[in-house]
């Protein structure tokens, strides 16, 4: 039996995997079925996909642990993320784990994750990524600016990697988050939220986790408007460090 059906049987811990989908008609199946496998329910969310990746969602959702919900037009990643968690909360889940649809996570590693989520339920589940030859060298160097901003917008270098989309929310403090924060809709959302959580002090827990770019793989990230909203993103954050600046810097003294 997977360890996570054997953490999954705990009244009070009730986990499933969020996937936000955007014409990932070709990869989905495959990281569908690997959750399955570990009999992990499945939330999928279609970004405003194309009518061919749309059908291929519709077959997935015929499966009794696969559920659907739809955006009529592309929202962006995190749009579909946070729609994902309201929908995985609607159906009593307690816990999230955000997968990306594209195939690049090792998703053997589910059972590690989600027992460790239950081992500290209150805590982010965050993988931080192992990348092999793969790894688009502009993309692997790009993440080191946003480390730096991380660590600057937080006081710390708490957070290991902010952009790896791999990592199991405990869905109430999170949605208490969304509901009271403007948050980044697209491929800024994996990096403000994480942000936005270690100033409310959550709890963060960080494994290493492999993570592979396929050659055929479809990406979706925009190299100028992404990297403007990214930008605008860690200005604003900016900001809201300095107001936070003397909580968080006693926080840090107190250890």
């Amino acid at each position: 039996m997977p360890l996570a059906s054997t953490a999954a049987e705990e009244d009070w811990f009730k986990p499933c995997a969020v996937i936000p989908v955007y014409n990932h008609e070709r990869t989905l199946p495959a990281v569908v079925a690997a959750l399955q496998a570990e009999d992990l329910p499945c939330v999928l969310v279609d970004d405003g996909s194309s009518a061919t990746a749309a059908a291929v969602l519709d077959r997935l959702a015929e499966h009794p642990a696969v559920h659907l919900h739809r955006h009529t037009h592309n929202q962006g990643k995190g749009a579909a993320v946070i729609s994902g968690l309201r929908e995985a909360a609607r159906l009593g889940f307690s816990h999230a784990l955000q997968v990306d649809a594209d195939g690049q996570h090792e998703l053997s590693r589910v059972d590690l994750f989600l027992n460790r989520a239950s081992q500290a339920p209150e805590a982010v589940i965050c993988g931080y990524p192992q990348y092999d030859d793969s790894v688009p060298k502009g993309r692997l160097y790009g993440r080191y600016l946003t480390h730096v901003w991380v660590w600057i917008n937080t006081l710390s270098t708490s957070i290991r990697d902010s952009m790896c989309g791999f990592r199991v929310y405990p869905l109430a403090p999170t949605l208490a988050l969304i509901d009271s924060a403007s948050l980044g809709s697209r491929m800024d959302f994996d990096t403000e939220i994480l942000v936005r959580l270690h100033w409310r002090a959550q709890p963060m827990v960080w494994l290493p986790t492999r993570v592979h770019y396929p050659a055929d793989g479809v990406s979706h990230f925009r190299l100028w408007r992404d990297n403007l909203l990214i930008s605008g993103m860690h200005a604003r954050l900016f900001g809201g460090m300095l107001l936070r600046a003397p909580a968080l810097l006693w926080r840090r003294w107190q250890g």
